[in-house]
């Protein structure tokens, strides 16, 4: 973690500008496009700083590095969400979604996590569905088992009852619920009724999930570090 830690200074710096900076939504424009993507973007340097051999040798963590990237577009098309380009943003993070499961990976399954997720995932779609209309009915849908599913993977690959659990592991378990909780803030804001401080708790879980997700690509480096030094 150590380690880690300094390449993180610029992510750290950088959502600290954003939230003093406050710009407001109501006047969308490109510098508040990029000062909300920053982080983000410092996000792919820390990634990239460990070596393009490291993300091209290892599918979770360039899978995890086009996550990020997709998610850097789709913040952008949030920035002008109230002129259409909300549903733009939702697919970018459905893909995200969709890139970060399969980082994760399928093992090991943990049936009991994944049942455990489609109930939540269930539960949230079931209150908002009278609040849905149109496309939303199951764009909506979709999204949310896309984040279930990959909520599920994270939380699998966590394995405490079993005692093979890492710090990078917890780390993408941690993120993956913070950002379900980021996403369900956006939800409850956008379709059922004001969230006191939503903007405030929305980036703020946005950017420790994706922060923490970002940290458990380090993982498959960490192993191969441990079996050169045995």
């Amino acid at each position: 973690v150590k380690s880690e830690g300094p390449k993180l200074v610029p992510f750290f710096k950088a959502t600290c500008v954003y939230f003093v900076l406050w710009l407001p939504t109501s006047s969308p424009s490109w510098f508040s496009a990029l000062i909300k993507c920053l982080p983000i973007f410092c996000l792919w340097v820390f990634l990239l700083a460990h070596g393009i051999n490291f993300l091209v040798s290892h599918r979770s963590a360039s899978r995890i590095l086009a996550g990020l990237i997709f998610s850097a577009v789709g913040d952008a098309f949030l920035i002008w969400q109230e002129q259409g380009y909300f549903i733009h943003g939702l697919l970018m993070f459905a893909i995200t979604h969709i890139l970060y499961s399969s980082a994760f990976g399928m093992k090991p399954l943990d049936l009991k996590a994944g049942l455990l997720m489609a109930v939540v995932s269930g539960s949230c779609y079931a209150f908002l569905y009278s609040y849905l209309s149109g496309p939303f009915t199951y764009l909506v849908a979709v999204y949310i088992a896309l984040i279930g599913f990959m909520g599920w993977r994270a939380v699998a690959g966590v394995q405490l009852c079993n005692d093979l659990w890492t710090w990078t592991k917890l780390s993408a378990c941690v993120g993956a619920m913070l950002f379900m909780v980021s996403d369900l803030t956006i939800a409850l804001n956008k379709f059922c009724f004001p969230v006191p401080y939503s903007r405030f708790i929305i980036m703020a879980t946005y950017y420790a999930a994706q922060m923490l997700i970002a940290l458990s690509a380090v993982e498959t480096r960490d192993e191969e570090d441990f079996r050169k030094r045995s």
